[in-house]
């Protein structure tokens, strides 16, 4: 890890008000080391750190992208039941989500077009709408 990696992911924790521990600096560095966004999953990032030399567990990474997420500088894209991407770019955006190659990739915000939302229910407030459109290769 070099250390502009390190500094961004040291300055990705600080904006999400988290102490850097080892293993947070280690999972920012590699989410957002390179300045670019990402979607990744538990087990890929998880990959991505041993591959780096990294030691932390599969639980561990779970638990990290939580904290990521509740710190609210991840958001959580859960495509079905068995299936989240936590994606670090934070602006309200749709995805694409590539069936047959389990991914998921940013889609154009601007050729999005919402008529209307529903209202929330007596009690409760909209926080975010997401948007996963499925696609195949043809």
């Amino acid at each position: 890890m070099t250390t502009t990696e390190r500094e961004r992911g040291q300055e990705w924790l600080e904006h999400g008000g988290l102490r850097p521990t080892r293993q947070r600096l280690a999972l920012a560095s590699l989410l957002v080391g390179d300045g670019h966004n990402r979607h990744v999953t538990a087990e890929g990032l998880y990959a991505s750190a041993l591959n780096a030399g990294e030691r932390v567990s599969l639980a561990t990474v779970y638990n990290t992208l939580r904290a990521f997420c509740d710190a609210g500088i991840m958001h959580e894209i859960t495509v079905d039941a068995t299936r989240s991407y936590f994606d670090t770019r934070m602006d309200d955006h749709p995805h694409f989500f590539w069936e047959g190659e389990n991914r998921i990739s940013d889609a154009p915000p601007e050729e999005l077009e919402l008529a209307r939302v529903p209202k929330a229910p007596e009690g409760a407030e909209i926080t975010r709408v997401d948007v996963v459109i499925r696609v195949r290769k043809v």
